[in-house]
């Protein structure tokens, strides 16, 4: 018993990330979210989860993720791009199985040595590694990229699987990180604050034996505050086989989206941000 103590509590000394599964964003990480509003219900996954995600103690983003598809709905973040490595690790959501497991992301088998998680009680909750090993002609696509952040540890919180989308390897090395590298950096300047709300439609296919959804979009939008009195906004769509992004305004991205879900016309923004 006291080896398995000592066990749990060197475990527990390894867990520096965090996320938080919370029954609401706007009680627990709003300030992702311009005028503290996320997207309204119209993109609501029927079981979904509200992920608080952050790293030794700091909230560094928010993520909708979608239980049924293994996959975010949107991730929001503050964008703040800075020099640094790209990270290598890639962590997973224990709350995600179950409320009584400790607010943090971990490694894989970090849950699996210390903590007696099975791979297959985690793989029903989340995608896990194996669901994105042997991919053809798809990667592992950020949707809250690492590189819009600008440090170590806000760039290692971006690096969880419920983070990420199976995209389009050629969409993903190429148009999209254009937009995410060259785009935004002219569109910010002159910002004071960039609020970022990047989200995945879901498709008809699968992968990982029909455990993960393969997005049929790949979309993102901002919005951007010069000063007190002033804002502007823009928003980009791709589909996920093709190698192109369609720059449009915030509320023509807001109507493509309603009619790609069919339900109720789609916010993304508190109705302060423009959308022409």
């Amino acid at each position: 018993m006291l080896l398995l103590l000592l066990l749990q509590v060197s475990a527990s000394c390894l867990w520096l990330a965090g996320s938080e599964v919370v029954t609401s964003f706007e009680s627990s990480c709003p300030q992702f979210f311009f005028r503290e509003t996320p997207p309204n219900e119209a993109l609501q996954p029927e079981n979904p989860a509200w992920i608080c995600q952050h790293y030794k103690n700091q909230y560094y983003f928010a993520t909708l993720y979608d239980r049924n598809r293994r996959i975010p709905v949107y991730s929001a973040y503050l964008y703040q791009p800075g020099p640094g490595r790209r990270p290598k690790t890639w962590l997973v959501e224990p709350q995600l199985m179950s409320p009584t497991y400790p607010k943090t992301m971990e490694r894989e088998r970090t849950l699996l040595n210390y903590f007696s998680v099975s791979l297959e009680q985690l793989s029903k909750s989340q995608a896990i590694l194996k669901d994105y090993k042997n991919l053809t002609g798809l990667n592992r696509g950020h949707l809250n990229p690492s590189s819009h952040h600008p440090d170590s540890s806000s760039r290692t919180a971006t690096f969880t699987l419920t983070n990420i989308v199976p995209q389009n390897e050629k969409l993903n090395g190429g148009a999209w990180n254009n937009y995410e590298q060259q785009t935004m950096t002219r569109r910010t300047q002159g910002c004071n604050t960039t609020y970022v709300v990047v989200g995945a439609v879901p498709g008809n296919n699968y992968i990982a034996k029909g455990r993960v959804n393969k997005p049929s979009y790949i979309w993102s939008s901002a919005c951007c505050e010069v000063d007190t009195n002033h804002r502007k906004a823009w928003a980009v769509i791709a589909e996920n086989d093709k190698n192109e992004v369609q720059l449009l305004t915030l509320g023509e991205l807001e109507d493509v989206l309603t009619q790609l879900y069919g339900r109720d016309q789609v916010s993304v923004f508190h109705r302060d941000c423009p959308r022409e």
